[in-house]
């Protein structure tokens, strides 16, 4: 009896079940990736759950309409600013200053990240600089940035570009001196070009990380348009903001918010997109 517990089951074994055979790759990546699809789905039916219990407690008396517009209401001046071109300027305006301020913060970004993360001596001089810059307030830069560049565009644009630059260039330091020093000597040894290394060592390496910086950079350049179309704003999504406090319109300034809001998940969208497509090689090698 003793001996016949001791020994191993034979897979003709009773104790061994036929079923319970492990499933095969095909099959587990085809169950992967409809969890994915169901999750990516899940994430953008999120906001409609959101807006229905906003539109329910609206209809209930729960939220005051000087309070916060039911998203019914919200549609209609939406439409009402549409047909009447004044959502579409803004929006042009608005769209036009975020890009190239971040344009702008992302190639500085770049070209100072890659020193620092490269060259010791970069990252003795340039870093604390950019470090002093991060803890610097926002609205404390306005005012001064308004005597520098006057009232027009310039100021919005340096202030969009300064608060992209930051997030992008500390992901990008750290993607680079993260890279293995086991790898950097064998590309040495191997002799590999400058063009090599940044091909085949640093771009697999430092991507990821770029990319999360690439998706906060983007999300500090809107909070800092945000801000900055407050101050002297003759055209934007701030104009629209600042004329409707001066009438009380909340559903006009909610409109503009939302409007930021949208430009936000677009461009975080875009860029998950991006990751997806561009580091895919980690989902493959854990198949």
């Amino acid at each position: 009896m003793t001996a016949d517990l001791l020994t191993p089951a034979s897979p003709t074994s009773p104790l061994v079940s036929s079923g319970a055979e492990a499933p095969s790759p095909d099959r587990a990546g085809q169950r992967s990736r409809s969890g994915d699809h169901a999750l990516r789905v899940l994430r953008w039916l999120s906001p409609v759950f959101v807006l229905g219990a906003w539109q329910l407690a609206s209809t209930l008396g729960l939220l005051s309409a000087e309070t916060l517009p039911s998203p019914r209401e919200l549609w209609d001046t939406a439409t009402y600013l549409w047909e009447t071109q004044q959502l579409q300027e803004a929006l042009q305006v608005s769209i036009r200053r975020a890009t190239l301020g971040f344009l702008i913060g992302a190639a500085i970004a770049v070209l100072l990240g890659t020193i620092v993360g490269l060259s010791r001596l970069g990252d003795a001089l340039i870093d604390p600089l950019v470090q002093m810059l991060r803890v610097l307030p926002l609205f404390g830069l306005v005012p001064l940035f308004i005597i520098w560049f006057g009232i027009k565009e310039e100021p919005k644009i340096y202030l969009v570009a300064l608060f992209a630059l930051v997030p992008l260039y500390l992901n990008l330091v750290a993607a680079l001196q993260g890279v293995d020093r086991d790898l950097r000597e064998v590309a040495a040894s191997l002799r590999l070009t400058w063009w090599e290394r940044l091909r085949h060592l640093y771009a697999p390496a430092v991507l990821p990380g770029f990319l999360v910086g690439l998706r906060q950079s983007l999300g500090s350049a809107l909070i800092a348009l945000v801000v900055a179309e407050q101050v002297n704003a003759g055209a934007g999504l701030g104009y629209l903001i600042n004329n409707a406090r001066d009438i009380l319109r909340t559903d006009i300034i909610v409109v503009a918010l939302l409007c930021y809001a949208i430009l936000g998940l677009l461009t975080d969208a875009v860029v998950r997109s991006l990751e997806r497509w561009a580091v895919r090689w980690r989902d493959e090698g854990v198949r």
